[in-house]
């Protein structure tokens, strides 16, 4: 540990981040973020970095962006109740129309307004049992859906790491076309849909809930036409499909949803994160025969507050604005593009196995060279803790995979900015540069 570190680490402000329960810490190393503007965020002295996680892609469109502030300021001052449970307000109705004239194939659509991702799909999960009278749910394995209650209990990478299961779900292998279960690529996308047939047959499903990219399993691209081909079983079965785009969505992939790549037409979609450009909301958007009942049976206080829902309503403008799906798609590309070259020019191809993504949605896959492609876990501690030491905030998802997913206005400059740093720290922290001593503390996933 440097002194710079240890004498962060030792400031008065410290003391409360120390007694903050660990149950909700997902610590990589010691960033204290004091401010943040665009994609940069300060710490308490001042050093800026470039944060290539947007906060988890919560800050889709940037920290700070001016219609946001604006949007959130004017709502504050005009505070209008504290959520919409028990009162209508107009920005928050304002929202709800907003979010239906986006999903045009849902049928009669209904909006359920939450606080993060994890009641979204808790939600729409339960919703799904009271409307079809059955209990099975079909997830995937190294899925996540959520931290909390049932959307936790249907997430694979939470029942991998020891959280007890859903007794009704069935886990169903994800197609993952580097790693296939099959041993083939070619196989692996049919394998997992003779199996989903196989359990849709059995007659007791009441939803299938399934990642466009599985994103904290390892940011899994599955093969093209997959997902359309499964909401389409479960269409024929009589079965709900909940897509969780809590992470992927919002012009994220380079296109408004991830599911438009396959042009698929889910029961529910699923939305959070970056829909509150930084503060708490989520939604639901699908049928009213299944959100609509039972009444009453979904409530959060501030579910729907104005304040937040000013934020998402800033949010969608300024994807539109500012022509962000198209930006995504173009950026995403010199993203990897810049890697690619990078990696060459650091000497470290050996260790890299696939550079994969849709838009701004990237991983690098590390792994040990020579062994067969064996993740490289070791490696991805080391060289996220080393890329944050050189200016650069990112994490690893899947045990070895450096995700990069940051603000849909990052700049080219920033782009290739970025892809130096990255690949530098993988170089450096394969040559020693952060030692087994320095991350201890920081144990991630």
């Amino acid at each position: 540990m440097t002194d710079a570190v240890r004498r962060r680490l030792d400031r008065p402000a410290a003391l409360g981040d120390r007694a903050l329960a660990g149950s909700e810490k997902l610590r990589f190393f010691p960033l204290v973020a004091a401010s943040g503007h665009g994609c940069l965020v300060t710490d308490e002295d001042g050093r800026e970095y470039l944060d290539l996680s947007a906060g988890w892609t919560a800050a889709g469109i940037g920290y700070a962006h001016p219609e946001v502030v604006a949007a959130v300021t004017d709502a504050i001052t005009h505070q209008a109740y504290t959520g919409g449970i028990s009162a209508s307000i107009p920005v928050t109705s304002g929202l709800v129309e907003d979010l239906i004239s986006r999903f045009p194939h849902v049928e009669n659509p209904r909006v359920y307004l939450g606080n993060s991702g994890t009641d979204a799909n808790d939600v729409a999960l339960r919703l799904c049992r009271e409307y079809t009278g059955r209990q099975r749910i079909i997830s995937f394995e190294n899925s996540y859906h959520g931290g909390l209650g049932l959307a936790m209990a249907v997430s694979g990478v939470h029942v991998a790491a020891g959280v007890a299961a859903d007794p009704d779900t069935t886990f169903l292998p994800y197609p993952d076309p580097v790693r296939p279960h099959t041993g083939n690529p070619q196989t692996v996308a049919e394998d997992v849909l003779a199996r989903l047939h196989t359990e849709l047959e059995r007659g007791d499903v009441a939803a299938l809930i399934i990642e466009p990219i599985q994103s904290d399993g390892g940011l899994v691209i599955p093969p093209a036409g997959f997902l359309r081909r499964v909401v389409d079983m479960c269409q024929v079965a009589g079965v709900p499909t909940i897509v969780d785009e809590v992470k992927v969505g919002l012009a994220r992939t380079g296109r408004f949803n991830a599911f438009d790549h396959d042009q698929a037409a889910p029961t529910i979609v699923t939305l959070g994160k970056s829909l509150g450009g930084g503060l708490p909301i989520s939604a639901a958007i699908g049928p009213a025969v299944i959100l609509d009942q039972p009444v009453a049976s979904a409530l959060l206080t501030m579910a729907g507050n104005p304040v937040c829902a000013a934020s998402a309503r800033a949010v969608l403008r300024v994807i539109d604005d500012e022509g962000l799906v198209l930006r995504a798609a173009e950026s995403g590309e010199r993203m990897r593009a810049a890697l690619h070259a990078a990696a060459q020019r650091e000497g470290v191809t050996d260790v890299i196995r696939d550079i994969r993504g849709l838009g701004l949605t990237i991983g690098v896959d590390l792994v040990h060279p020579g062994d067969g492609g064996a993740r490289d876990v070791d490696l991805a501690r080391k060289s996220v803790y080393r890329a944050w030491q050189l200016g650069v905030i990112l994490y690893y998802v899947g045990g070895n995979v450096l995700e990069i997913t940051p603000g849909l206005i990052i700049s080219d400059e920033h782009i290739d900015f970025a892809a130096d740093v990255v690949m530098r720290a993988v170089r450096e922290a394969r040559a020693g540069a952060v030692t087994n001593d320095e991350i201890a503390s920081y144990t991630g996933w």
